[in-house]
C-alpha cells in the first residue's frame, strides 16, 4: 500500500497522533488489521492517483515527451522559444490568465496560476485545496508579527518551513508552485486593514523581510525555483475603503519623492536582493495612470532598471478594473493592449484570454508581444521543473503529508510567536508572573479564547491552536469570562462575570484587541481606539483585581490604548499582533518569563486624535505645517505618539558601547559620469554617480546585558542625516539580533551600505548621499560618521 495512503487512514483514524506516531504504526501495521471499510477506500483513493493524469513532459506520454521543450538538457530559454513556437494563437491567450487552459495535444495540463503563501500555506485562492492528506498546514504569525522580530534569519526560515510544505503539497496534487506572496506595502496610515499583511511602515525593514523571505520560498538553487514567490502590491497601495472611497477607484497621487524613497524601495529589494520571480501591480492608479498599464513603472522600472527575472501579474481582475470601473480605455480591447504592452505578463481574471486575440487582429497589439508576457510565464514553470515530468525523480519530489505539520514545523511558529510579541509597558515591574504567587489567573476578553482569530487573514488550515486560555491555563489554574461576546463589546452584559472572576484570583490577564472583523481586506479602520465598551471594560476589571492586571492585545494596525498605559493600576501592556496558531502558548510563555519578551514594534503607534481629520487618500509623507499636515510614519511624523516605531521592551537591560567605528568615509566618484554641481548639489551626491558596489561603513558594538535574566536583544541602529527639510529627521539604516546572557557582554558587527542606507531623495526624485556629518543612534549612544566625496581630498579612516 503507497505510504502516502497508509498515513492519511492513519490520521483519519486517529487524528490526535503526531506524524512520528503514524510512521510507527505504519511500520507495525499489516493490511489484515485494517477495518474492511478503510482498505476498500484507500484501494479506491489508489486506484484514483494511479489514474491522475501525468505531469507535463512526462515519460510516459511518449508522444510529446520527446519535443525538445521536454529535454531537461536544453537551456531553458531554447526549451521556451520551441514550445511558444509550437502554439497556436488561441492557446496563447487562454495562458495569459491565472486559470491556464490545458493543451491536450501538447501533453501541458491546465494550471492554476493562484495560490497564496502570506505566512504558510493559504486556502485562499483557487490553485490549493485542504483535506485528505493535506488536512492542513503550519499557520505562522501574521507578517507584521513576525516583522516585530526583526530577525532576518528567523524571516528565510519560515520562507524554507512554508516552501516545503507547499512543494509537498504539490507533489500531492493538492496545490501549485506559484504563490503571490508576500505582501510588502508600506503601512502608511495605521488605520488601513490590510496593514497586519504587511512588515510594517519602514521601507527598509519591509524591503529586508521581502529578500528574506523570498529567498526562503525560492530556495537557493541557482536559476531553479523551489516555488515562486511574488511581491505585491506594486505601487502605493494602501489603502481599501475607507470614507466612500475604494482601492478600485482610487487614484494615488504621489511625489517622485515619496515613490523613490518610500513606496518602491520594498520592491527594488524584493527584486534585486531577493530575485524575486514576480511582482504584482495594484488596482490603484498613480498619478492617473493604472498601475497594470503604465509601462514606466512595469517595463522601465520592474523590467527594466531592477532587471525582475521572472513574470508580472496582475491583482485580480485590475485590467478589467481599470476599463470597467476606471474607464481607462475606450474599449477592452485596448485595455489588454495597454496591459501587454506595458509589461503585465499574466492576468489574475479571465480579461486577457477574452480580448487579447481580437487586440492582435485589430492590430491594437503583436503576436510578438504576446509571446514575450507567455516567456517570461513559460520560463518561471520551467524553471520549477513544471516541464521536466512527474516530479518524483526532481529535487523536492520526496516531499509528502509526512512534511507538513511537522513537529520541528510547529516549534517554528511557536517560536516566531514568541520572538514577536511586544512588551510595550511594565509597570513595578509586574510581569513576569510568579509560578508560586500567581497560581490561579482570571482569563478574560474576547480574544481570551481565540483560534481562528490568531492566524489572521491569507491564512490557511492550521494544524492545531493553542487559545491564550489553553495556555495560560498549562501554568496556572485559571477562571475564564468572556467579559464582551465579541470584539465589537456593545453591551455590558459579561461585565459583572468578569470583574468577579478578577476579584478571585492571584493575577489578571485581559486579551482585548481586534479581529477581521474590524480590519480586513476591504475594510479600512475608523479610528484607533479599541472597539466598543472594551476600554470600560479594562478598567472596571483593573479597579477590582487584586492582583497585577496585565493587557495582551491582539490586533494588526496600532491601537490608541493611552487610557490603559496611564492607568496606575494596570500593571503591564502585551501586543502580540495575531501571533499565529502557537500564539497563546507564547503569550503565556511571556506572561510567565519561559520566554523574555524581544519584539519591537514595525510601526508608530499613534494618538486617536492623529486620524481625526486626516486623510486616508492623501499620500504625503512629509509634514507640511502650511497645511496643517502631520506627515507619516516615524521618519516624517513629529507629533505625540502612543509608542513609538522600534519600541519594546525585556525583562533585562541592554547597555551599548560602540567599540569601534570609522569618524570619517570617503565617498568614491565615478570619473566618467560626474561633473561639477550636478553630482554635489546642495552639499548632498548623486547616488548613480558614486562608486556604491564596496562603499560601506562597518561598526562593533558591545552590548552587556546589566540584568539578572538571559535576554536577546534587538538592536536598531538610525542615522540622522545631515540635508535639508526634505530629509527624514531619521531613518532605520541596520539592525541585529543578539542573545546576551545575565551579566555578560556581546560583540555584534554592523555594516551599513552607504548608498542604499545612508543616502536620501531630493524632491524630483533623485538619489542623493548627503555630505556632512551623520548621527548614528543605537539606544541611547550617537556616534557621529563625516562623509565627504573623494574629490576634496580625504582620506578614508
Amino acid at each position: 500500500m503507497p505510504y502516502i495512503l497508509l498515513l492519511f487512514q492513519y490520521h483519519y483514524k486517529y487524528p490526535h497522533w503526531s506524524i512520528s506516531q503514524m510512521e510507527t504504526g505504519i511500520a507495525t501495521t499489516t493490511m489484515a488489521s485494517l477495518p474492511q471499510t478503510i482498505i476498500l477506500f484507500l484501494l479506491l483513493l489508489g486506484a484514483f492517483a494511479q489514474a491522475r493524469d501525468p505531469f507535463a513532459c512526462d515519460s510516459k506520454d511518449a508522444k510529446t515527451s520527446s519535443l525538445p521543450f521536454c529535454k531537461v538538457s536544453m537551456p531553458i530559454p531554447n526549451r521556451v522559444t520551441d514550445l511558444l513556437g509550437r502554439l497556436t494563437m488561441q492557446e496563447k491567450v487562454r495562458l495569459l490568465v491565472n486559470n491556464a487552459a490545458a493543451v491536450p495535444r501538447l501533453g501541458i495540463k491546465g494550471y492554476e496560476w493562484w495560490s497564496e503563501a502570506l505566512h504558510g500555506v493559504s486556502n485562499v485562492g483557487p490553485g490549493t485545496k485542504f483535506g485528505g492528506a493535506f488536512p492542513g498546514a503550519t499557520s505562522f504569525p501574521q507578517v507584521i508579527t513576525t516583522a516585530a522580530s526583526f530577525n532576518a534569519t528567523l524571516w528565510e526560515a519560515i520562507g524554507r518551513v512554508v516552501s516545503d510544505e507547499a512543494r509537498a503539497m504539490y507533489n500531492g496534487g493538492a496545490a501549485g508552485l506559484t504563490y503571490w506572496s508576500p505582501n510588502v506595502n508600506i503601512f502608511r496610515d495605521p488605520r488601513w486593514g490590510r496593514g497586519q499583511e504587511t512588515p510594517g511602515e519602514d521601507p527598509v525593514l519591509a524591503g529586508t523581510y521581502a529578500a528574506s523571505y523570498v529567498k526562503g520560498l525560492q530556495g537557493n538553487n541557482g536559476d531553479r525555483l523551489k516555488v515562486a514567490a511574488c511581491c505585491k502590491h506594486f505601487t502605493a497601495y494602501d489603502l481599501d475603503n475607507w470614507n466612500g472611497v475604494d482601492r478600485f477607484h482610487f487614484n494615488a497621487k504621489v511625489s517622485k519623492q515619496d515613490i523613490e524613497d518610500t513606496f518602491d524601495v520594498p520592491f527594488k529589494m524584493c527584486v534585486q536582493d531577493g530575485n524575486v520571480a514576480s511582482v504584482m501591480c495594484s488596482y490603484n492608479q498613480v498619478n492617473g495612470v493604472p498601475t497594470c498599464a503604465d509601462p514606466n513603472l512595469l517595463k522601465r522600472t520592474i523590467r527594466g532598471q531592477w532587471n525582475l527575472n521572472g513574470y508580472i501579474v496582475s491583482d485580480c481582475d485590475s485590467v478589467g478594473v481599470f476599463y470597467n470601473t476606471q474607464h481607462y480605455t475606450s474599449t477592452p480591447e485596448e485595455a489588454a493592449a495597454d496591459a501587454i504592452k506595458a509589461g503585465l505578463d499574466l492576468d489574475c481574471g479571465p480579461f486577457l484570454a477574452q480580448y487579447t486575440k481580437n487586440a492582435v487582429t485589430r492590430g491594437l497589439l503583436k503576436e510578438a508581444d504576446v509571446n514575450s508576457a507567455l516567456a517570461n510565464t513559460l520560463t518561471v514553470q520551467m524553471r520549477l521543473g513544471m516541464f521536466d515530468g512527474e516530479p518524483s525523480a526532481q529535487p523536492f519530489g520526496n516531499l509528502g503529508p509526512k512534511d507538513v505539520c511537522t513537529p520541528a514545523h510547529q516549534e517554528l511558529a511557536l517560536e516566531a510567536a514568541r520572538q514577536g510579541i511586544v512588551l510595550l509597558n511594565n509597570r513595578g515591574p509586574s510581569l513576569p508572573l510568579s509560578h508560586l504567587r500567581h497560581r490561579t489567573v482570571a482569563v478574560i476578553g474576547p480574544n481570551s479564547n481565540a483560534t481562528v482569530t490568531m492566524i489572521g487573514n491569507y491564512a490557511g488550515v492550521a494544524c492545531a491552536y493553542t487559545s491564550p486560555l489553553q495556555g495560560i491555563g498549562n501554568y496556572a489554574k485559571t477562571i475564564h469570562q468572556m467579559g464582551c461576546a465579541d470584539v465589537a463589546c456593545n453591551d455590558d452584559k459579561l461585565f459583572s462575570g468578569a470583574i468577579n472572576a478578577a476579584r478571585q484570583a492571584d493575577a489578571t490577564v485581559l486579551v482585548m484587541g481586534l479581529d477581521q472583523s474590524i480590519e480586513a481586506e476591504f475594510r479600512d479602520r475608523t479610528g484607533l481606539l479599541l472597539p466598543g465598551r472594551q476600554q470600560e471594560l479594562v478598567s472596571k476589571v483593573a479597579v477590582a483585581s487584586k492582583g497585577p492586571t496585565i493587557l495582551v492585545l491582539m490586533s494588526g494596525g496600532p491601537i490608541d490604548v493611552s487610557f490603559a498605559k496611564n492607568d496606575p493600576r494596570l500593571g503591564a501592556i502585551l501586543w502580540a499582533g495575531y501571533p499565529g496558531q502557537a500564539g497563546g502558548a507564547a503569550i503565556a510563555d511571556v506572561l510567565y518569563g519561559t520566554t523574555n519578551p524581544e519584539g519591537k514594534l514595525p510601526m508608530t503607534w499613534y494618538p486617536q486624535e492623529y486620524v481625526s481629520n486626516l486623510p486616508m487618500t492623501d499620500m504625503a509623507m512629509r509634514s507640511s505645517p502650511n497645511r496643517n499636515y502631520p506627515g507619516r510614519t516615524y521618519k516624517f511624523y513629529k507629533g505625540p505618539v502612543v509608542y513609538p516605531f522600534g519600541h519594546g521592551l525585556s525583562y533585562t537591560n541592554f547597555v551599548h558601547t560602540i567599540a569601534s567605528a570609522p569618524k570619517v568615509v570617503t565617498v568614491p566618484l565615478d570619473g566618467h559620469r560626474h561633473s561639477g554641481n550636478a553630482t554635489i548639489s546642495g552639499k548632498a551626491i548623486k547616488v548613480n554617480h558614486v562608486r556604491c558596489n564596496k562603499l560601506s561603513v562597518g561598526l562593533q558594538v558591545d552590548v552587556k546585558n546589566t540584568g539578572s535574566k538571559d535576554g536577546t536583544h534587538t538592536m536598531l541602529v538610525f542615522s540622522k542625516p545631515p540635508a535639508g527639510h526634505w530629509a527624514p529627521q531619521k531613518q532605520l539604516v541596520a539592525f541585529a539580533k543578539v542573545h546576551v546572557p545575565a551579566r555578560s557582554q556581546r560583540r555584534v558587527g554592523i555594516n551599513i551600505h552607504v548608498c542604499k542606507f545612508l543616502s536620501v531623495v531630493d524632491r524630483s526624485g533623485v538619489r542623493r548621499i548627503p555630505t556632512g556629518v551623520h548621527n548614528l543612534h543605537i539606544g541611547g549612544v550617537k556616534h557621529s560618521l563625516s562623509l565627504q566625496p573623494a574629490t576634496l581630498g580625504v582620506i578614508k579612516s
